[in-house]
């Protein structure tokens, strides 16, 4: 009887312990998964906070990229544009010697040189996206200069009737405007001042003739 119960105990003292081992081996499973999921999440956060910190500098460095841009473009403008005005003194000067007449074959030969110089430089400007302005059509205060007014041109009032000097611009710049004639509205003379300066004319008239008979 006694070797029985001493079985029995020990039988449910190994039953025991295997519920501890068990238990514990439960709670190292569930500890270990719980930890897991933290380190997925702390994962999670980093990846998130370093896209954020890629995307960032993105932006920034496109940024950087495009004030650099602008920089580059508006010191190259500040560069070109007083050059380009001057060689477009030039092409002017070279427009008034063409102008001028050729009759003995010196000044011929002299004019085709001009001409042939002309043409050289409108290619190097062309090169360099110089292109004249249109000065056909209406007034554009923002690419034509008004010279003078003219009535009675036949044209719509604020057309353009003749270029005086021709403008250019520079990728999308005007380096100077067109000089141009505007055509006029023609201000017609209503009844009542026909007939006041009709009255004037006519007490003109009369004082001039009474200083006469005088």
């Amino acid at each position: 009887m006694g070797k029985k119960t001493k079985k029995a105990a020990e039988e449910e003292q190994a039953r025991r312990e295997e519920e501890d081992q068990a238990q514990a081996d439960e709670a190292r499973e569930s500890g270990e998964q719980v930890e897991g999921q933290e380190d997925e999440a702390t994962l999670r956060q980093q990846r998130d906070e370093y896209l954020a910190l890629w995307q960032r500098a993105q932006a920034d460095y496109k940024n950087l990229k495009r004030r650099s841009a602008i920089e580059v473009d508006g010191a190259v403008r500040r560069t070109m544009a007083p050059l380009l005005e001057n060689l477009l003194l030039v092409l002017d000067y070279l427009d008034m010697a063409l102008k001028s007449p050729a009759e003995v074959q010196e000044t011929k030969d002299l004019a085709m040189g001009v001409s042939l110089t002309r043409d050289q430089l409108l290619r190097a400007l062309d090169q360099e996206e110089v292109v004249a302005i249109s000065t056909s059509g209406p007034f554009d205060p923002e690419q034509h200069q008004a010279v003078e007014r003219i009535e009675d041109s036949g044209l719509e009032p604020g057309s353009i009737v003749r270029t005086k000097r021709s403008g250019y611009s520079w990728r999308g710049v005007v380096l100077r405007p067109a000089q141009v004639d505007v055509a006029a509205q023609v201000e017609l003379t209503s009844p009542e001042q026909a007939g006041t300066e009709s009255a004037s004319e006519d007490q003109t008239e009369a004082s001039a003739s009474t200083a006469e008979d005088n």
